[in-house]
């Protein structure tokens, strides 16, 4: 079955691929008789509203039908057919581009910066896989996130790693949102277009480094299921939060748990929260989780003091990624280099017809943006290094196998492996 979905899979990029080459040549290239070749676009051109909105109803069919097979139809089939046309459609057609999680530097940029407008498509991809993940779960990379579905059909041998390998991995993508934010926030970066490992792989045309490196994602994901996702994925932060308080969820039994334990293997994300034996819960232990629990607590504004302190002293390092902060360090520290004519940054600020000091005034505001920023970033991630130290400790009774809410893929692999029916 398996290798007959991949072959299905194989034949519709390839065919896709071709008539992609084939329609981008309609049209024929003007000829020049001065030797000048024509340059590749490296961005996806410019949708008309019409199509935007097109894309925008799209997104929201998915996340629809994915809801729909994962919750009501219990279809594991079905969302193997929708993350081939998110793949198709989002990725190669739409090349990655309007991405829910790249929208996170759009909209973080439209909040600190006044003069940055954000067009209705983007808040709209950021916003509705947010909405559906409160209500349904993350059906947003069970089957329509092109990023998640491209490493989930190549999922072959999965391997269960380590709890503490997993819990060191969880804090990844919290360091991601925090320096991404900051980068965004300050104008000077949208780092994680810059190195989405799926992107150059969808366009066909990223720098080779960046198509060796999603060659690499797709390679690993073989065994440690989804890699981007589960260690690196930005967006899925705020997807945790959501799915956590999600009204209605994937589940793995269509009706009452009988612990037969068969669905325990089935997850390759390991995100089946298995049953606590009630031999380990005695009154003791309670009281010592709880005690140890309300110590971590506390301890968490020291955390957030440490975290904001510390990267709010790196801002001067972390400054220098902004352009125009290095330039103005670069021209102070080697005045010499003004005269440089074979330096593109150089002469472009020269010919922009600012002076120094207006350039280093600039510099300086960043610099400044970067050290408040520090603060809040810092304190985030104390934050969330405080309340995963907390979560070590489990306070409620878990009783049956379900899948945790927060890093469930509703990719309904697990409902297969259940034998209970649903009792009419």
């Amino acid at each position: 079955m398996k290798n007959s979905l991949s072959k299905i899979f194989l034949f519709l990029i390839f065919t896709f691929l071709f008539l992609g080459v084939y329609g981008q040549n309609r049209f024929p290239k003007p000829e020049f008789d001065s030797g000048y070749e024509q340059p590749s676009p490296t961005k996806p051109e410019p949708r008309s509203n019409a199509m935007e909105i097109l894309d925008v109803f799209v997104l929201l069919a998915a996340l629809s039908l994915s809801s729909w097979l994962a919750i009501k139809k219990r279809s594991r089939q079905g969302i193997l057919w929708l993350s081939i046309f998110s793949i198709i459609y989002f990725g190669f057609y739409r090349e990655g581009c309007v991405c829910s999680v790249g929208a996170i530097q759009n909209v973080a940029l439209a909040f600190f910066d006044s003069g940055y407008k954000i067009s209705l498509t983007i808040l709209a991809f950021f916003l509705l896989p947010l909405i559906f993940a409160l209500f349904f779960g993350r059906s947003f990379c069970a089957g329509v996130c092109p990023l998640g579905a491209i490493q989930d059909l190549l999922v072959i041998n999965p391997i269960s790693v380590p709890s503490w390998i997993r819990k060191t991995l969880d804090f990844v993508p919290y360091l991601y949102l925090g320096f991404a934010v900051l980068f965004a926030a300050t104008g000077t970066d949208f780092i994680i277009c810059r190195y989405d490992p799926f992107i150059g792989i969808f366009r066909m045309n990223a720098p080779y480094i960046m198509i060796i490196l999603g060659i690499a994602f797709l390679l690993l994901g073989m065994f440690f299921a989804r890699p981007y996702c589960r260690a690196f994925c930005p967006y899925g932060v705020l997807l945790n939060w959501m799915s956590k308080v999600s009204k209605w969820h994937m589940t793995i039994t269509p009706d009452e748990c009988i612990k037969c334990k068969l669905c325990e293997p089935s997850c390759p994300f390991d995100a089946i929260e298995i049953p606590i034996d009630e031999k380990e819960r005695t009154e003791d232990t309670v009281r010592k989780n709880v005690r140890r629990f309300s110590i971590y607590a506390i301890l968490i504004p020291l955390w957030m003091l440490a975290g904001g302190f510390a990267i709010s002293k790196a801002h001067v390092f972390l400054s220098r990624a902004n352009p125009d902060v290095f330039l103005a360090e670069l021209m102070i520290t080697n005045p010499e280099l003004i005269d440089d004519t074979e330096n593109l940054d150089i002469q472009t600020f020269l010919e922009s017809g600012k002076t120094m000091e207006q350039l280093v005034e600039e510099a300086s505001v960043i610099r400044m943006k970067f050290k408040k920023g520090g603060w809040f970033l810092g304190a985030f991630l104390g934050l969330v290094i405080g309340v995963m130290v907390m979560n070590q400790f489990k306070m409620r009774k878990q009783d049956i196998y379900e899948p945790h809410k927060g890093n469930c893929f509703s990719c309904a692999r697990c409902m297969d492996f259940c034998p209970v029916e649903k009792k009419i």
